[in-house]
Parts: C-alpha cells; sequence; structure tokens
C-alpha cells in the first residue's frame, strides 16, 4: 500500500471499509505498522533504524529493517498518534506523524531515503489523523471515534453505529438484535478487548450477555464488524464478528461527563392520523468517564460509568383505547375478565400496562502498563447490571395484564488481562487470559404464587398470572478463556500461529408450568372453572432445582498462518484453524428411550470438531485501486441452550402432566368444584386453581410418569455446523477534479454456503402416507417410539449472496458524506429462533416438517440503503455547531402464506399434539416467498459547543430518532410479520410497530475536560 493511500484520509471511516456450536475465541485486540525503507531508486535499505513512538502515552518501539529492508512493529493500541521514523548512516532520515491505527489494521509505510554526506534534519511528513480502515482481508466496516460521537446515537448502543453499513440490519422492532447478510443474530459473535463478551448460552437476539450494552458508549475506542475475515485468528461465528476495544489513559488527564433525558411528551401522540395513549415516564441517563496517568509514560487508568433509569413501553390496549394497537377485545369484555379473576379466583391480574421503570447500570475499568519498550500489559473490568420489564405474549391476537410481565435481567462481571511482548524485531506473542461469570434472572412481576392463565376469546387471547416459562427459570455461568499468540516475520513471510482456550459451566433451570398454565376457551367457562386444558411439570421430588440443567466443557483451538508479501502488490495469506470439543458431563440415561431407540439418549460434544482452511489476497493494482478476495470456512454462533434442552427434558429429572388425562378438560368437573383436591399451595393463599396444583397431577408427577412430554437428545453423530465463504472486493479511490476532489468507492460481493445446519426434528415420527389439502401433498406421520425431538443436522445446503457498494466524500468546509447499498439473497435451512425445541419445531412454515429445505431467511432484508451526512461550521466565535443525520430505506421482512390452527394440526396431518394448532403449514409456495412492507427513516444530531472551565468544552445535543415521523406521523411506520412469520390465508400480514414508528427526542449536555 502507497503512502499516497494511507495519507489520503479518505477510506471508508463512516461507512465501510476495503476489505455451530464452536464460542468465539479472543480476537483481534490491537494494531500494527508495518512497511520498508528503500533508497530512491527503489533498493532496500537492509539495517535501517525505524522507531515507532507515541507521546500522549511515553511509547516507544526501535527495530531493525531487515534484509529487504521491511519492518514490523506489533501488538500498538487501537489509536493513538503514532510517529514512526526512518533513518540510517548516510541517508536522509524521513519521519510521518499523526498516524492513528485502527482495530486489527496493520499499516503500510514506504520511506524513500535520499542519499546524503551532510548531518540533515529529518523531513517530517504529516499523515491524516483519520483511522486507515484495513482490517482482516474480506467484507467489513470499521468505526472510530470521530464516528461513535458525530452519528445520531439515540440508545448509545454500538448497533446505532453498525447500522450504517447497509448490509447489517438492526431489528428495531425487538432488542435492536444485529442481522449480518441476512443471517440469524445468534449466530454473530461479540468480542470487548479480546474475549468474548457476548451470549454465551443464547438466549438474548441482542447478542449481549445483558439485557443492554454491557459497558458505556464512552468507554468504546473503535468498534468494527467483519462479516468474513480471511484470518485464522477469528472465529466462533458464522454470520459476522463483532470486535471492540475500549480507551485507555494517557499523560494527560482527561475524561467527560454526560446526561440526557426525555420523556412521554417527547415522543409522538399520534400515528397515521390516529392519537395514541403512552403511559407518563421520564428517562434519565448520566455518566461519566475519565483517563490520566498513574505513573507517567508507564501506568495509566480508564474508567466509565453509565446509569439509566427508564421505562419500558408497551402498546396494546382494548377497542376504543386510544393505544398503539388496538387488538380485538373490547373493554366489557376486559372488566368482566378482571372482575372474575378477583371475585371467582381471588386473584388481583394487575392494570393494562403502558410503562413500567427499568434501570441499567454499567461500569468499566482499564489499566494499560507500558513495562518496557518490549512489552505492554493491560487489565480491563467489566460490571453491567440491568433489567427491562418484558412481554410473555405480545403478539396482536394476544393481551397481557400487568401481573403477566416479567422482569428480565442480568448482572455481568467480566475480567480480562493481556500481555504483549516483543521478543526480537521479527518475533512477538500476545497471552491473554480472561473470566466472566453472569447471573440472569427472570420473575414475573406479579410473583409465582399464582399459575398462568389464558381466556381465549373469539379473536384475542387474554393472559393473567404468572409467565407459565417464568416459574422455574434460572441461569448462571462462568467463562473461562485462555489465548497464546505468536508472529514472526521472516523475510517476504509473516507466520501466525496460537492456541486458544475456552471453558464453559452452566447452570440453567427452566421448566415451564411448574404453577400450573390453564387455558379456558371462553369468558363463560373462565367463570364456571371448565378448563380447556392443564399442564403442570415438576421435578418428582418437586424440587425444581433438582430438574436444571449442569454441564461444562472446552474449545481447544489451534492455528497456523503464512502471510506472504509477492513484493509485487500482491500479498497472499493461507492458513488453517482447528476446534475440537471436550467434556465428560452427559444427560441422564431414560431407560424407556434406551428401550425404544437402541441407544441413549446420553450423546454430547466431547470429540467433535472441525478443520477451518482459509486462503486470502490482497493486492495493490496502482495508487488508486486496491483489490481483494479470499475463501475460508467459518463455523460458530448455534446457542447453547439448544444443547442444555437435552441435560433437561430427558423424563428423568423432571416428567410434565396433562389435565386431560385425569378428566379435569372434559367438561364434565368445574375446578372450582369442592371434589377436586389441591397440594402445592403457597402460604397464605386461597385453596384452588391458579394457587394450587390439582393433587392427581402432582402425584402423578411425584411417581415419576408424565405425558406428551417430549425427551430432547443429541444426534450420536452430530457434526459441527460450518460456512463456507467466498468473497471479492475492491476499493477506488476517485480523483474527480471537476466533481469536487477525491471520493472513494467500495465495492464488496460475499457468497455462502452453509452445511449440516442445526436442526430440531421429531425422533419418534415415520411416514405412513400422504395427504391431499386444496392441491397440496403433505405427508403423513405415525409416533412409532418414544417421543423425542433430535438435534441433528440438516442435509440441505443453505446458499447465500450479498453485495454491497459505498460511496463516500470529504470536504474541506466541513461537510462529508457516505451513501450504501446492500442487496441479499439469504437462505436457512431453519430459521431456529427459539431456545425451546417444540417451538424452534413449530415457528417456521413447511410442508414436511421432518424434511427442512432451504428457502428464503427469515432474517434476510433484500434491499437496503444507508446514507450519513455531517456538517459542522463555527457560528459562534470558536465553537462549533454540528449537524449530523443518518438515513436509511430497507424492503420488508419476508414471511410465509400457511394454513393455520385447524386447517394445519387435523385437516393437513391428522390431530398430532406436536403441532398444537399453529400456523405452520405452508399453502404451497416457498416458504418466506412473500414480501413485508418497506421502511425509511431519517435520525438527525444537533450539538452546540461552548466554553466550559479553562480549557475544557461542554455541548448541548438534541438527538431525534425517526425525525421523518416528527415531519409527518404518516412517514416512519414499521410494519413487520408478526412472529412467527406464518400468515394463515386471508389473515392480517403485518402489524405496526409503534416504538420503532414513533419519533422520540432526546435531549443532553456533555462536557469535556
Amino acid at each position: 500500500m502507497s503512502n499516497r493511500k494511507f495519507l489520503s484520509g479518505v477510506a471508508l471511516s463512516t461507512l465501510m471499509a476495503a476489505a455451530v456450536f464452536a464460542p468465539a475465541q479472543a480476537q483481534v485486540t490491537t494494531s500494527s505498522i508495518r512497511g520498508e525503507v528503500v533508497d530512491v531508486t527503489g533498493a532496500p535499505i537492509s539495517g535501517a533504524t525505524v522507531v515507532v513512538s507515541d507521546p500522549s502515552t511515553g511509547y516507544r518501539r526501535s527495530v531493525t529493517a531487515g534484509p529487504s529492508g521491511e519492518f514490523v512493529v506489533r501488538n500498538l493500541s487501537v489509536g493513538g498518534n503514532y510517529s514512526v521514523v526512518a533513518a540510517s548512516d548516510g541517508y536522509q532520515g524521513e519521519q510521518i506523524d499523526g498516524i492513528s491505527v485502527s482495530l486489527g489494521e496493520t499499516a503500510n509505510l514506504s520511506f524513500d531515503l535520499e542519499e546524503t554526506d551532510q548531518v540533515q534534519d529529518v523531513i517530517v511528513v504529516t499523515a491524516s489523523s483519520m483511522a486507515v480502515a484495513d482490517l482482516a482481508v474480506g467484507p467489513n466496516a470499521s468505526f472510530g471515534l470521530d464516528t461513535l460521537t458525530s452519528v445520531p446515537a439515540i440508545n448509545r448502543n454500538i448497533t446505532d453505529v453498525l447500522r450504517i453499513d447497509p448490509r447489517i440490519y438492526i431489528d428495531e422492532s425487538g432488542q435492536n438484535s444485529v442481522q449480518c447478510g441476512g443471517k440469524n443474530s445468534r449466530f454473530n459473535s461479540l468480542t470487548v478487548d479480546g474475549v468474548r463478551l457476548n451470549d454465551n448460552f443464547g438466549l438474548n437476539s441482542n447478542g449481549y450477555p445483558t439485557e443492554r450494552i454491557p459497558f458505556s458508549y464512552d468507554a468504546i475506542q473503535e468498534v468494527a464488524v467483519e462479516l468474513a475475515p480471511f484470518d485464522v485468528e477469528y472465529g466462533g461465528f458464522s454470520a459476522c464478528n463483532i470486535n471492540a476495544v475500549t480507551k485507555s489513559g494517557t499523560n494527560e488527564l482527561h475524561g467527560g461527563l454526560f446526561v440526557d433525558y426525555t420523556s412521554n411528551d417527547l415522543r409522538s401522540d399520534s400515528l397515521e392520523g390516529d392519537s395514541i395513549t403512552t403511559g407518563d415516564y421520564d428517562e434519565y441517563r448520566y455518566g461519566i468517564n475519565v483517563g490520566g496517568p498513574i505513573i507517567e509514560d508507564k501506568l495509566f487508568f480508564f474508567a466509565a460509568y453509565e446509569k439509566l433509569e427508564g421505562s419500558n413501553l408497551f402498546d396494546r390496549g382494548t377497542i376504543g383505547s386510544g393505544a398503539v394497537n388496538e387488538v380485538a377485545l373490547s373493554q366489557s369484555d376486559l372488566d368482566r375478565i378482571l372482575a372474575i379473576a378477583r371475585d371467582v379466583y381471588q386473584y388481583d391480574p394487575g392494570t393494562v400496562p403502558q410503562s413500567v421503570a427499568n434501570e441499567d447500570e454499567k461500569l468499566l475499568v482499564k489499566l494499560d502498563w507500558n513495562i518496557s519498550e518490549r512489552h505492554r500489559a493491560a487489565l480491563t473490568y467489566t460490571y453491567n447490571d440491568g433489567f427491562n420489564t418484558t412481554e410473555s405474549d405480545g403478539d396482536l391476537d394476544e393481551f397481557e395484564l400487568s401481573n403477566h410481565l416479567y422482569e428480565r435481567g442480568a448482572e455481568l462481571n467480566s475480567y480480562v488481562g493481556s500481555l504483549y511482548s516483543d521478543w526480537t524485531d521479527t518475533f512477538s506473542t500476545e497471552f491473554r487470559v480472561g473470566y466472566s461469570e453472569l447471573d440472569a434472572r427472570v420473575a414475573s412481576l406479579g410473583g409465582n404464587d399464582f399459575g398462568e392463565m389464558r381466556i381465549e376469546t373469539p379473536d384475542v387471547d387474554v393472559y393473567i398470572g404468572g409467565d407459565d416459562s417464568r416459574q422455574s427459570n434460572k441461569l448462571k455461568y462462568d467463562t473461562f478463556n485462555l489465548a497464546l499468540k505468536g508472529f514472526y516475520a521472516a523475510g517476504d513471510h509473516s507466520l501466525t500461529f496460537g492456541f486458544e482456550r475456552e471453558a464453559l459451566d452452566v447452570f440453567n433451570l427452566f421448566i415451564q408450568h411448574t404453577e400450573t398454565e390453564i387455558r379456558f376457551d371462553g369468558i363463560d367457562n373462565f367463570e364456571n372453572g371448565f378448563a380447556d386444558a392443564i399442564y403442570y411439570n415438576n421435578s418428582p421430588t418437586l424440587d425444581p432445582a433438582q430438574a436444571a440443567a449442569e454441564f461444562s466443557y472446552a474449545v481447544n483451538t489451534f492455528y497456523f498462518q503464512d502471510e506472504y508479501d509477492l513484493q509485487n502488490g500482491i500479498v497472499l495469506t493461507a492458513g488453517l484453524r482447528y476446534d475440537r470439543y471436550e467434556t465428560d458431563d452427559k444427560p441422564v440415561v431414560n431407560p424407556d428411550f434406551l428401550a425404544d431407540y437402541g441407544f441413549g439418549n446420553d450423546a454430547n460434544l466431547d470429540g467433535v470438531d472441525l478443520l477451518q482452511p482459509r486462503l486470502a489476497f490482497t493486492w495493490d493494482v496502482d495508487d488508486s485501486l486496491d483489490l481483494r478476495g479470499g475463501i475460508g470456512m467459518y463455523s460458530g454462533g448455534n446457542p447453547n441452550v439448544w444443547y442444555s434442552n437435552n441435560f433437561s427434558n430427558n423424563n428423568v429429572l423432571q416428567f410434565g402432566q396433562r389435565g386431560r388425562d385425569f378428566g379435569l378438560t372434559d367438561g364434565s368437573l368445574s375446578l372450582l368444584d369442592p371434589s377436586v383436591a389441591y397440594s402445592q399451595c403457597e402460604d397464605g393463599v386461597p385453596s384452588g386453581p391458579g394457587y394450587c396444583v390439582p393433587t392427581v397431577l402432582v402425584e402423578a408427577v411425584q411417581g415419576g410418569t408424565g405425558s406428551n412430554f417430549e425427551i430432547n437428545y443429541l444426534d450420536p453423530d452430530f457434526e459441527l455446523p460450518y460456512e463456507w465463504k467466498v468473497s471479492l472486493g475492491a476499493t477506488k479511490y476517485l480523483d474527480l477534479p471537476e466533481f469536487g476532489g477525491e471520493y472513494t468507492l467500495t465495492a464488496d460481493l460475499l457468497y455462502t454456503v452453509t452445511k449440516d445446519s442445526a436442526v430440531w426434528l421429531r425422533g419418534d415420527l415415520v411416514q405412513d402416507g400422504t395427504t391431499t389439502f386444496r392441491g397440496v401433498t403433505y405427508p403423513s406421520f405415525d409416533s412409532v417410539r418414544e417421543a423425542s425431538f433430535v438435534l441433528t443436522n440438516s442435509d440441505a445446503d443453505a446458499k447465500s449472496w450479498l453485495m454491497s457498494l459505498g460511496l463516500s466524500k470529504d470536504y474541506d468546509n466541513g461537510f462529508d458524506w457516505s451513501l450504501g447499498y446492500a442487496y441479499s439473497d439469504a437462505e436457512d435451512v431453519h430459521p431456529m429462533t427459539s431456545s425451546v425445541a417444540f417451538s424452534n419445531y413449530v415457528n417456521r412454515a413447511f410442508v414436511d416438517p421432518q424434511t427442512p429445505v432451504a428457502a428464503t431467511s427469515d432474517y434476510n432484508t433484500k434491499h437496503r440503503f444507508t446514507g450519513v451526512a455531517n456538517y459542522e461550521r463555527a457560528f459562534f466565535g470558536d465553537n462549533l455547531t454540528k449537524f449530523a443525520a443518518f438515513g436509511q430505506v430497507s424492503s420488508g421482512r419476508p414471511y410465509s402464506i400457511t394454513y393455520g390452527g385447524a386447517d394445519c394440526t387435523i385437516n393437513v396431518f391428522g390431530f398430532t399434539p406436536f403441532l398444537d394448532f399453529a400456523d405452520q403449514c405452508l399453502a404451497g409456495d416457498d416458504r418466506n416467498s412473500e414480501e413485508g412492507s418497506w421502511w425509511g427513516k431519517v435520525d438527525v444530531k444537533v450539538t452546540q459547543e461552548f466554553d466550559g472551565f479553562g480549557d475544557h468544552q461542554a455541548e448541548a445535543f438534541i438527538v431525534i430518532d425517526n425525525f421523518t415521523n416528527l415531519l409527518n406521523d404518516e412517514w416512519g411506520i414499521l410494519r413487520e410479520p408478526d412472529f412467527p412469520p406464518t400468515v394463515p390465508l386471508g389473515s392480517r400480514a403485518e402489524s405496526r410497530v409503534g416504538d420503532a414508528s414513533r419519533y422520540e427526542i432526546r435531549i443532553g449536555l456533555n462536557y469535556q475536560f
């Protein structure tokens, strides 16, 4: 790479750069500077001295150029303000200042020294301070401090930045999950300072272990997202790798304070001409960060603290209530349900939820130590504790009272220590150890004294009591990471080799219905106590904790890579990565399963392995054109929650019982009849349904019998799912004086083939015929063994195309912009949307539920356009006024047309309880053949600087999310298919997503010192 490209500073720093069980190992956390020292004829100057220094930290590293004039300095901190000096006897020295290196980047420099017989000052060249986002080969994007601080980051979350890349879709209808190139967000990996800090268990769609980003937004130095990094150091994902590094202290004490605020008065009060109501709330965020020296030039600290005191909003209400989404339920019917609950069942189900308070608190502390010129160490501690109040049954054909909501939270503690050593000019190492512990919690707002009741009205199911899935639910896990990497430069070859280990120890308690779930067909039956269904699950000891899944495993990874510089602008990279599992833990064997299947349900991951080859190239064609490409295999991201099901759902540790087996749901006996005996009552509560469990169900579970409860097991021949990725890309620097100067154009093409996809199937079914319904032929099945779900591999291959374009331009007048477009045609074999085997099995459309086929992914966004514009000008003295805007336009989410309810469960397949009247029988076309509504919006941020004390700087800012909707209440409206995206014939295809459709205004202050 020539200095012209480096100094041009027009890499896409604000858009995108040139460029399944395996857990993510430690990823790249540092940067490098490499290059060559030659004379004016191009002949190498062997033995030249090259010095890299950063005056802000006192860092200094001196190396000697090799026989070809080559040099490399590794293990550099991200960011920085580096100076590089090249000198040799008999030559005029040269110095380049202002070099800021990006995460995982290797900045390439070339020094052309002139001969001289006099002692002269070093020639100084000033580089652009903009980072060069030259990451691992492959489609990627890198975002530094300029972008992090300028974008309209309404959520103070890295997702506010990642969405700038058109290949990355942020699902604003839920937890802001990151969907890369049409892939399930659970297949991503997030690493912070080199150690995985993503959702190791797989419950959260946002990819974090916690409810929100687990570290303060002000702690981030840089974040990168990479869809196919052809470097063996990257692993443990098959969608994308999100890699962040945190800030460090310097010799100068610096920091900042912030506070911002929003409320119901700063949200839209109408949508599409309809007035809407929101519960009263105020939301505050505030924080402080500070960094500086402990020992000048040697030891530094940085700390960042942030607190949220906020609210969760709920957008459903009865007909005529003025809610964002009015469900098909009259207020009179709701009032009657409430009265029956209080008068007949002596239970208060709460109110219609509008807004409920939440909190989040986070702290990050980092120490950096320049031990010597050749050794550097860092230690990072991260703490986060926060919660959301969450819906359990949130579709528009469901309605929850407030006590059915639940608090969902987690406490995280994470520790990362790293040692970077340059043993010689050509050999460096990196040693890292990390440990994290997560303690997650869920709790129904109304407590667990009263079980879940579902009252089925003609159009809407109404829920009261404690959510059935939260009645016995607890998760804790610990993760230990170890990484040892080596780097060796041998002339034109740069070798990378390493060993990494990650060990995971899990405790997961998840038993549904331990307080019962009772369903009533209609309000009259609810009033009279005639149940349509009753579910009860528990351990035979009646202690749910005895049925928890407890297991551990470790993944060992070895890799080797050779990067070969052909000295003609072409660099070839080839490597191998090998992952292997080890564990001694196995599920408990069920003797009935063993007798029926001929093998035990105790298969585990021990010995499962995968060899992943990688091959890539970069080619500096000339000063204005770079080409890049590669092919490689990747694996990882499949949630451990799927594996966990095999340890708890085995009909040995827990059993499920149904009221139908005891005459409790056939309409002959009311649950309120005095002849029905109850037990398992909490102290001080009435004896009866909801507060207690029918004694016949309790005794059956104690006796170790169950019905309609499927054993979960791992296929003994299970293979690690993997994905081949092939990429080709280019960056073109366009010098167009007639159109204002230099532009940067990027283009990337990524093709992937997913093999051995993980799927849940029934293990007990065999096909016994076919059924033709409305012109479509469906297979029919019979259960011939103990009922089960098997986690296995699919034989079908899912193929995906992803094409992206980007164009950016900086001006001297304070204005810059970037545009991006991505086309995605992504397939999956199975969307795998849930943490539960049954839900995974039915939450999709199919003709044959036992033969998953590749089809358009649930997460595919076919077309996406993005744009960023920034402008700043000093209208008031030297204080800048800054304007920033982000805009996006995306095509709609895919969905399927299906036959639902009785048509699917009875008319197509005959009554089969494993389908449970879900809406998933595909009505002839391919799965996800329909496309929803397009969505577009613009977010803006306005910042005004003003003088602080001394040389401090203060800012007042306003951020408007969905500014489009503020301009017109019919703009910026997001509509999406309900979950799962299976729409029965003749039904409403999409719902309006209230939170994402409404504008939100935040005002705040920021003080920098």
